[in-house]
């Protein structure tokens, strides 16, 4: 390199410039984080809508791989098709390019670093004296982040102007264009972003030291080596995670391939049709139009696309009887906790599964088998149930406690700690079921009808209330007065058939234990109970969660 060139004053500047993205993006994901994840699994039910989502959202947060992380998680939990994280990909691919159309506007039209200096000062003070009030610092955060980035690039822009009047470039220049791309990728891959990659680009292009075709080239190959960063998290990453590096790379290696081709083609478009003077605003236009091309070029392919990637990569099956959170990265939490709430879905359908197991399909041993075979009896497929429903507690509850050491909010440590509590009476509530096994097999193998008939009057009852559970689970609304009207009805019945038993004891006969049946009706009961406040908080929580978005 020529004497001209001060490296320091340019790698400080793409270091404050990278470190400025970074504080923008954790700001704006404090700020508004809940309502871009929201935002996002509300918008991506079709691949169209993914795109527009994708791009919107990118812009805003200026972060194509928090997107991407974002999609993974979500893909991960269910909550989204591979098809439309497609389409969120392809979006976010255009989003990104948001940058460039700030810099190119603003960053080389006036003294960047006096626009710098408000925000930087601003946002110091906000920052230092503002730390007991998370809003204030996020904001001053944020206004660090957009001065710090503007300071970079002027930097940028100073090293590579005296570089230029430094260098004769005629002979890189006449190695052609694949040099310029091949050189986009390199730097691209090796400071993992294509948004600094680009203002470098605009800054050779504003010290004229590059034309548009070669900064053009360059362009196309920072898109292509931007996809090195989720390619490097793909190697052992899910099979998912493998199918969206892929995607990725061939969106922007097929697409940035037949744009290089036709480089020349685009440029005479843009500068006529769009009548484009400014190399800066040509460039940045042809960034966009690239990424255009390239949406519009795969979005008819999406569905094959899709079958061939699933065929491509088989899905792992993780280890444990999860269906979400074993699929989630605890990278984004709050992703991770509507994971969780997801599988307390199928721990609620396992436990009335089981409970109908229970009061339906005992069996007990042969009548002449011995008292005590009789006693001490416990179906075997009744108890691998059971132990399967605490396996899947065990691992959730392994699930929260890593959670809870990753940065939650306020709102997602207080739903966790909901959901957690949900967690527990769903299982005790089947626990009571499971405890009183063998006392339904005594009574049922009981020869005094009078035990036929509290068995068959306790059967009745769990069937009755397992009915209206499954009414109220498909309700669309969290109805206080039928929670209520509930927990009355299921301490009413419980005390009338207790009170049934004592009573009918004066005049009829048993040949199973007065304590034997009241214990079986009230663990039954309490069970009942137990459930019924699991499905109340699980129907509030998903209301809630509707109501948000």
């Amino acid at each position: 390199m020529e004497e001209g060139f001060d490296y320091w004053e340019f790698l400080a500047g793409i270091g404050l410039f990278l470190w400025g993205m970074s504080q923008l993006e954790q700001a704006i994901r404090q700020l508004g984080g809940n309502s871009f994840k929201n935002l996002l699994h509300r918008f991506t039910d079709k691949s169209w809508k993914g795109i527009l989502a994708g791009t919107g959202i990118t812009a805003i947060l200026q972060s194509s791989s928090l997107v991407t992380l974002l999609v993974l998680a979500f893909l991960g939990g269910g909550m989204i098709s591979l098809r439309n994280s497609l389409g969120v990909v392809l979006g976010a691919n255009l989003g990104t390019t948001f940058t460039a159309w700030i810099v190119a506007t603003f960053g080389f039209k006036i003294s960047v670093s006096d626009f710098a200096f408000p925000f930087l000062a601003i946002g110091v003070m906000t920052y230092l004296f503002m730390n007991s009030r998370p809003v204030l610092k996020n904001s001053g955060i944020f206004l660090l982040g957009f001065g710090l980035l503007f300071l970079g690039l002027d930097y940028m822009k100073l090293a590579i102007e005296g570089y230029a009047a430094a260098m004769d470039l005629s002979a890189l220049k006449s190695y052609g264009l694949w040099v310029y791309l091949i050189t986009g990728i390199i730097i691209t891959a090796m400071i993992q972003s294509s948004s600094a990659m680009i203002v470098i680009v605009l800054s050779a292009v504003n010290a004229q030291m590059i034309g548009t075709d070669h900064a053009l080239a360059m362009v196309i190959g920072a898109n292509i080596g931007t996809t090195f960063t989720l390619i490097l998290g793909a190697f052992d990453g899910s099979a998912d995670k493998k199918r969206l590096a892929l995607a990725n790379l061939m969106f922007n290696l097929i697409a940035g391939l037949i744009c290089f081709f036709w480089i020349d083609q685009l440029i005479y478009l843009t500068m006529h049709w769009f009548n484009i003077l400014d190399p800066l605003m040509e460039l940045v236009i042809l960034n966009s139009l690239i990424n255009l091309i390239m949406i519009l070029g795969f979005f008819p392919f999406l569905p094959t696309l899709e079958r061939w990637l699933v065929k491509k990569f088989k899905a792992d099956v993780p280890k444990g009887r999860s269906r979400y959170i074993k699929n989630v990265p605890l990278d984004v939490p709050s992703v991770a906790v509507l994971a969780f709430e997801k599988e307390l879905d199928w721990v609620l359908k396992d436990a009335l599964k089981f409970v109908r197991k229970i009061i339906n399909k005992h069996k007990g041993p042969k009548k002449d088998a011995s008292v005590w075979k009789k006693i001490t009896y416990q179906p075997r497929d009744l108890l691998q149930d059971y132990q399967n429903l605490k396996n899947l507690e065990e691992e959730l509850y392994l699930f929260v406690m890593y959670l809870q050491e990753k940065k939650l909010s306020l709102n997602d440590a207080a739903l966790l700690g909901n959901l957690t509590q949900t967690l527990r009476s769903l299982v005790v509530g089947a626990k009571e079921f499971k405890d009183i096994v063998h006392n339904l097999v005594e009574m049922e193998n009981a020869e005094e009808p009078f035990v036929t008939e509290i068995l068959e009057s306790l059967q009745s009852e769990v069937k009755d209330f397992l009915t209206v559970f499954e009414e109220y689970l498909a309700m669309n609304e969290a109805n206080p007065e039928i929670i209520q009207s509930v927990k009355e009805k299921l301490k009413s019945n419980y005390s009338t058939l207790l009170q049934l038993l004592y009573t009918q004891l004066k005049s009829r006969k048993t040949d199973v234990s007065i304590s034997t049946m009241a214990n079986v009706i009230q663990q039954v009961f309490s069970g009942l109970e137990l459930i019924w406040e699991g499905i109340s908080s699980i129907r509030k929580q998903e209301i809630d969660a509707i109501s948000k978005t």
